[in-house]
Parts: structure tokens; sequence; C-alpha cells
């Protein structure tokens, strides 16, 4: 899937390694599919010691060369890929943010979108405070300066309060890191482990344990939603800063954004997948010669499909991973020009074929029919589009960057209507109860689904200030 929903952020944390720096890039490196806007890392050395960031516009690879890492020593690092979900897409908006206060030189890095960042901003301008970016990141480093605690971990244990909304934290001091998920825990935050010498341990905190493998980290558990943990000279310290509320885990990591090699909420996202393209081939079968996904995002339903249909699973759309942000496009020369750039079909796999499509969602509708043009100009027979979650009825505000209500298809338009608008044969839509069922929520209700079903599990303040704030908060 491309084009459609925009990858949200990841974060990484690492305390008590020599090489913090190139363990928390490599971890940025394994999760750059969340977010290929802008990269960053903030290291420290230590107490007294500077903390020193490096960030840029682009590709974690492009932006971290041997000489620049090289520059960046100290045992303590966080780090932060960004697609922007609220704040414009700028330098100044890149993260981790640094600033000197009162409590020191910390930064911050941020997963998730503060649904009151613009009432909280409004506030903090109005007792004088100068904000530099168009970030709600920069929202939670004022609050962290204004307050009145004297340490730092009780400086964001009272900014944490005033949040509402989605938020996955690592903060850097001098001498230690704290991490904190909000009380919902929408956004993932795992917890690993790395043995030194000397029985010594670092401690490693990502959005996916993708980046734990890279750099031989041990998953242990999820920081908890509503829990805050200081990894520090003292060693590491959990603590709650906010009572239980109903959790709210976003299905939409599992559907689409994590690494199918991830553990994610504690889950594998692997089988998961499966398990919806299973649930699919029962309830939606087809009379069909192959399967093929949709690549990247449709390749796992896509195998579970295929495998409980009895049907051949062919990869007959090859994806280009090495496309650029800039291109010359030939707009009247070349129909369909974007997705031609992506995606190419394998004519000799589909040439007469009845066709099972499968992809993970359809936003606005209009890659989707580019998709099916493409399948049935290499010569498909017929092709039925299956998708492995519900329809998509409205905007998400805790991070991840969907349409508005009127850009939907799903909530303008009939099924057929879809239907007929991406051209297929026929086109059904994965259950929200196989949903359920397929990340194993059909009891506990551990999952946040506003975006198929519009039942938010937050107060919300005004959609007109919503939609404002995720653009400028």
């Amino acid at each position: 899937m491309f084009d459609k929903f925009h990858e949200e952020c990841a974060v990484v944390a690492i305390h008590g390694h020599p090489e913090a720096a190139n363990l928390a890039y490599l971890s940025l490196y394994a999760m750059q599919h969340r977010g290929q806007e802008s990269a960053g890392l903030a290291v420290s050395a230590g107490k007294g010691k500077d903390v020193v960031c490096h960030k840029s516009m682009g590709h974690v690879a492009d932006i971290f060369t041997p000489e620049q890492l090289g520059r960046l020593k100290g045992d303590h690092a966080i780090g932060h890929t960004r697609y922007s979900t609220a704040g414009d897409s700028a330098h100044l908006n890149a993260q981790p943010f640094s600033v000197k206060c009162n409590k020191g030189q910390i930064a911050v890095a941020h997963n998730g979108n503060i649904t009151n960042a613009t009432e909280l901003r409004n506030d903090l301008e109005r007792s004088g405070a100068i904000f530099q970016a168009t970030s709600d990141t920069e929202v939670i480093l004022h609050l962290v300066a204004h307050s009145r605690e004297r340490t730092l971990a009780g400086a964001l244990r009272e900014a944490l309060l005033q949040l509402e909304g989605a938020y996955s934290l690592v903060f850097l001091a001098e001498d230690r890191i704290i991490v904190a998920r909000d009380p919902h825990g929408f956004r993932p935050l795992a917890m690993g482990q790395m043995e030194l010498s000397g029985g010594r341990s670092a401690y490693v905190f990502a959005s996916e344990t993708c980046a734990f493998d890279l750099i031989g980290a041990v998953y242990l558990n999820d920081v908890e939603p509503g829990e805050m943990v200081i990894a520090g000279p003292d060693g590491v310290t959990r603590e709650r800063f906010s009572p239980q509320r109903n959790r709210a885990h976003c299905v939409f990591e599992h559907v689409y954004f994590a690494r199918p090699d991830s553990i994610v909420f504690g889950q594998p996202v692997q089988p998961t997948r499966e398990k919806m393209g299973r649930f699919l081939a029962r309830r939606h079968p087809v009379d069909a010669d192959v399967v093929v996904p949709v690549p990247d995002s449709g390749v796992t339903a896509a195998i579970g499909y295929a495998d409980e249909a009895g049907l051949p699973y062919r990869q007959a759309l090859i994806r280009n991973h090495y496309v650029g942000r800039t291109f010359i496009e030939p707009s009247q020369a070349i129909r369909d020009f974007g997705v031609k750039l992506k995606l190419n079909a394998v004519r000799h796999l589909l040439e007469g074929k009845r066709v099972v499509l499968v992809d993970d969602s359809i936003v606005r509708g209009t890659t989707s029919r580019k998709i099916v043009r493409m399948v049935r100009h290499a010569g498909a027979r017929e092709i039925h589009l299956r998708i492995s979650c519900p329809p998509t009825m409205s905007p998400c505000f805790y991070g991840v960057d969907t349409p508005t209500k009127s850009e939907l298809i799903a909530a303008n338009h009939t099924l057929d209507e879809i239907r007929r608008f991406v051209e297929a044969d026929s086109l059904a839509y994965l259950s929200l109860h196989d949903l359920r069922e397929s990340v194993g929520d059909d009891e506990n209700h551990d999952y946040c689904y506003a975006c198929y079903t519009g039942d938010y599990p937050t107060d919300m303040v005004s959609i007109d200030e919503l939609l404002s704030s995720r653009k400028r908060p």
C-alpha cells in the first residue's frame, strides 16, 4: 500500500551502551518504513556533558554518514524518524527537539498526536513561551520547562498529566533516559535489553521489535500505558503516572504500519495478518485462479488467503523500493504514472487469469483503481479485490495521517459504488468482528477501531479544531 495512509513516526532510546549513537542509528534504519520525511539523533555522554543533536530531512542512511555518527559520542541516545501528522513538513519540525532550561539540557522525540496541543500552545504563548516549530512535540518541552517541579522526572510527570491524545515519548537528559506512553496506549513502545561485558546491561526502547533484532537486543516487555520508565545512574525504575484507563492500542499497527517480523503490543504481527487473510477467504471466497498481493502491505494477508482458499499465491506485482521523493512526471504522456513508477505487473502470471487481489485498505480509492487498471491491462480476466480491514469511515486524530471524512470513499459511498469506482469485478472487506478475532481482542477490547467506527476513545475537542491542529498545533 502507498499514497493512501501516510506512515506515522518511530522512536528509539538507548541507555548505557558505549556505541549508543550507532545502535540508535541502526534501530532507526530498521524502522525507516514508519516515516521517510526526516530523522534525527540526540546523544549524551553523561553528567555535565552536552546533549548533542543532529537531524535533517531525508532518509536515515543519507543523513547519518560514518563521519557524522563518529561525532555523536556518548552512552545514551534517542532517535526519531518522521512522517508529519501534526506540523508542517520542514526541517524546523524534525526531531528530536533539544533545549536548555532550568531542568538542564534535555531532548525529546515523540510518536503520536496530542489532540489538545492547540489549547496548550495558546496557554503557553499567553504566559510568554516562544515557539520555534509548529509540531505538537514542542509543546511537551515547554510544559516541562514551565513546571515548578525541581526534578526532570517530576516535571515530565506533571506535563504528561496535561496531555490528551496519543504519545509514546523518549526523553534524553545528561545522564538518563526517560520514556512514557499515554494512558490509553495508542502507540507502541517496547523495552529490550543488551548484555555487556562485566555483567552490565544496556536498555533499549523502540516503536517496534524489529529494531531489537538488528542490534542484538532481547525483547523484555512493553512500556505499559500510563507508565514512565527511567533508566539512569541508579538503574531502571518504573512508575505509573496516570490512573488506569481503557486501553486503545492502534489496530492499524497490525493491519499495516508494523513490519511483519515485529512484535507489537506484545503480539507477533505476521500470524495476525495471516489470520486476516484466512478470515477473508472463509467469508468471501472466489472461484479464481491465483491470489496476488499488493506489495508490501498486502503480502502477509494474501499468504493467509491463498493457504486457506487452496489457491496459488503469486507475486505478480513487483514493487520498486528505490523510488526517490522527486522525479519528472509526464502527467499527460503516461496514464497512472505514479503507480507505474512504484509497481509493475508480471504479465505472464496474470494474463487470462481470474485474480484475487489482496490489499490492506482503501482510503480515497484512487490508488486502488490505478492498481486494478494495471492488473487488467496486464491481461487479467477477472479481478476480485479483497481488503484485510473494515471500510475506513472516519479520520484518525492519534498519529495516523488519514484524510478528512469527506475524502474517505467508504464514508460516502456504498460497497457497490466503491467496487465500480475501483473497477473491480467484486469487492469485499474484512469485518470488524473478524479483525477483532485476528488481533485476539474478541473479549478484552484493548484496541482502538475509531477509523472504522467513529467511536473515539478519548474526549475530543471540536472536529474543526482537531482538523486544524493536524496541520498546525
